[in-house]
């Protein structure tokens, strides 16, 4: 028995001395290595790794994805024949109420505005009189010939961008984008004398709001 026990402390004296040893030969066993090492990619940085993996991402959901509660996906293509037929498509959203009128009116002063005015007139502060950082005026929604344009062909410039206007399909949701149509029309309405009360009312809660 002494032999027996003196032969057991010898062996867990050479196992502890080895485990003690600063050489590890052997990693361990991790118990969930995708905690312990992320193979997540910054949301940001190059997915040339991942093509070089034979791993094909582009960053865009694939081509007809609608985001859950919004509305079918825009048919046309972003050319010269998707914009010259846009002017045929028609807002399939009914005329605003007051409540989403100012909604509208946010999603405008919060999007467009900062380029566009907040009075439509293209004078927002990005360009200030031509005192702000861009080499051309934004559109003046207010001019004869934006009030001509198809509430279609807006849509068509907003879902795409136009000229130094980048695409606003990331930021707006197609409803969200069709409301800010309603409520760039609506405005112009107002200025070329039609009546338009839902404008006229929501704008003054607006200002009430603001101020």
């Amino acid at each position: 028995m002494k032999k027996i026990g003196i032969i057991t402390t010898g062996v867990v004296l050479i196992a502890v001395l080895a485990g003690c040893s600063k050489v590890r030969r052997n990693p361990g066993r991790v118990y969930m290595p995708d905690m312990a090492y992320s193979r997540a990619y910054e949301t940001y940085s190059s997915t040339e790794n991942l093509q070089q993996k034979g791993i094909h991402y582009s960053a865009k959901p694939v081509a007809g994805t609608i985001a859950r509660g919004d509305m079918a996906a825009y048919a046309l293509m972003n050319d010269s024949a998707g914009y010259a037929n846009s002017q045929s498509i028609i807002n399939p959203l009914p005329a605003l109420d007051a409540k989403q009128y100012l909604e509208a009116a946010r999603l405008y002063l919060i999007n467009c505005g900062i380029c566009h005015g907040e009075k439509l007139d293209g004078n927002g502060p990005l360009w200030n009189d031509g005192s702000g950082p861009y080499p051309a005026a934004p559109k003046n929604f207010m001019a004869a010939d934006m009030k001509a344009m198809a509430p279609g062909t807006m849509f068509h410039s907003v879902t795409y961008g136009k000229n130094l206007m980048g695409s606003y399909a990331s930021q707006l949701s197609t409803e969200q984008r069709w409301m800010v149509i309603h409520y760039i029309k609506e405005k112009q309405a107002v200025t070329t004398g039609g009546k338009d009360t839902t404008a006229a009312v929501a704008d003054t809660t607006l200002k009430a709001k603001l101020n």
